[in-house]
């Protein structure tokens, strides 16, 4: 799609270019077609594990994951989730009886969102929340309108931390494509994500971050993904000095049940782009170690593929483009309800929804909070067999965490702590593992983001 980009966001700081500007979009894209195609998913993943005290490098010492040292302020964050919250945002947008676009339901949903972020940047700490919106054409069904993503922001700290997106879409639909009255309560798909990403707005509002963020809800998802690739082609191409670290998108995460009376409450999957080494996949093993190193109630199951097959989400905007991204989703889902009249909040599970809630809010403090891994690592061969892990020592750092990938896996398998800035050792080689990635962490415990993957030599 090609389109114009007046500014519309109002000046904020020359450094935070994500904050400058707005994209107030003009042009036509083409009609889109849903595709609401049912079909399996891949197998999950299995976790990692340390290394068993005897596979360690010489001189480290074996630390147990429940041994861990949690971060308090990590802890305190976590318990700040309200699953009372995450209802009120649910039951209310349901209540519109469908958000779907070209419908008064889906500028009620606007209107809404936008009220509730300028009610967290009222009480976000030293004023330090930002809102705007983004407006972009739509066509669909022969109708044209204009459809409103809604941003609220956060600056960061740290000029070289980058950006994080939290995202996802606040519009519905029913299968009933043609009629824009038709019930479409969408209340897994998608108020679900939409209360997970207010709740986790409000929180991170009210400290400081080491990273920019922004959280993103976007409209128009059902109808080709309108609203996020709006912001993608005519906001983050026309601004390519924005370093989006991570976009993670939230749809359709609030049950625990699927068809037949399967039940999962203690996982989450996570879809990211092919190739296996791609940014969006490294992101995805990252997130699953992260959330496996702070022990959280939920599990994070990397999948093999960008989304189940047939179906897409926003996430997929931002990979397409280059940028890192991933989408959370439940562990199983009724496809019979999605896009329908029974997606209703009767099957909206308050223990999943909340601990799948406080998962990724752990996630987002660790990307947004946690130091930088270290720079300029390097491996190289000593004696014999032993080859010699180095790089640079991160200020503040109290150890670092070593987490290494086998061959053809989707995840870090093992890994090991050490607090040291070399560690020699015979198993660095692509027989056993074909790359390892780097963490700090810090005084507290909170681990922080990972290293780009580097990769192990024969």
């Amino acid at each position: 799609m090609k389109h114009r980009h007046p500014a519309l966001f109002p000046l904020l700081a020359l450094w935070f270019l994500l904050v400058l500007l707005a994209c107030n979009l003009a042009g036509e894209p083409p009609a889109p077609t849903v595709v609401p195609r049912a079909t399996a998913t891949p197998p999950p993943t299995i976790g990692y594990s340390t290394l068993a005290p005897n596979e360690l490098p010489e001189g480290v010492t074996q630390v147990a994951p429940d041994a861990v040292p949690q971060d308090l302020t990590l802890v305190n964050l976590l318990n700040q989730v309200d699953a009372d919250r995450l209802f009120v945002h649910i039951d209310t947008l349901v209540n519109m009886q469908t958000r779907r676009v070209n419908s008064m339901g889906i500028d009620a949903a606007a209107t809404y969102i936008l009220n509730e972020f300028n009610r967290i940047r009222e009480g976000a700490y030293q004023n330090n929340f930002g809102v705007n919106t983004q407006e972009f054409p739509v066509n669909f069904d022969g109708t044209q309108s204009i459809g409103k993503n809604i941003v609220g922001y956060i600056r960061g700290t740290d000029l070289n931390a980058g950006v994080i997106i939290l995202g996802a879409h606040y519009d519905s639909i029913s299968y009933n494509f043609t009629d824009s009255a038709a019930f479409a309560p969408g209340a897994n798909d998608n108020a679900s994500g939409i209360a997970a990403l207010l709740e986790i707005a409000r929180i991170m509002s009210l400290r400081p971050h080491r990273a920019s963020i922004m959280f993103i809800a976007f409209s128009a998802e059902e109808t080709q993904r309108a609203g996020s690739l709006a912001f993608v082609e005519g906001y983050l191409q026309a601004n390519p000095d924005i370093d989006v670290t991570a976009m993670i998108n939230l749809d359709i995460i609030g049950s625990s049940t699927g068809p037949d009376l399967a039940i999962n409450e203690d996982e989450i999957r996570l879809y990211s782009a092919a190739p296996n080494e791609s940014r969006s996949r490294q992101l995805a093993r990252a997130l699953n170690l992260i959330a496996k190193y702070h022990a959280m109630d939920m599990r994070i199951v990397v999948q093999d593929s960008v989304d189940r097959e047939g179906r897409y989400s926003d996430h997929m905007s931002f990979s397409d483009a280059g940028y890192p991204a991933v989408r959370f989703i439940e562990s199983l889902e009724d496809f019979s309800r999605q896009h329908s009249d029974r997606d209703t909040i009767d099957d909206i599970q308050a223990g999943y929804l909340l601990r799948g809630t406080q998962t990724i809010l752990a996630c987002m403090t660790a990307l947004a909070d946690g130091l930088p891994p270290p720079q300029n690592i390097t491996l190289r061969q000593v004696s014999g067999s032993e080859r010699e892990l180095a790089y640079e020592r991160v200020s503040g750092a109290q150890g670092y965490i070593v987490a290494l990938r086998r061959p053809d896996g989707l995840i870090f398998s093992d890994y090991f702590p050490t607090s040291e800035i070399s560690t020699t050792w015979d198993g660095f080689y692509a027989a056993n593992y074909v790359s390892l990635a780097i963490a700090s962490v810090d005084e507290s415990g909170l681990i922080g983001p990972l290293s780009f993957e580097f990769g192990i030599a024969p």
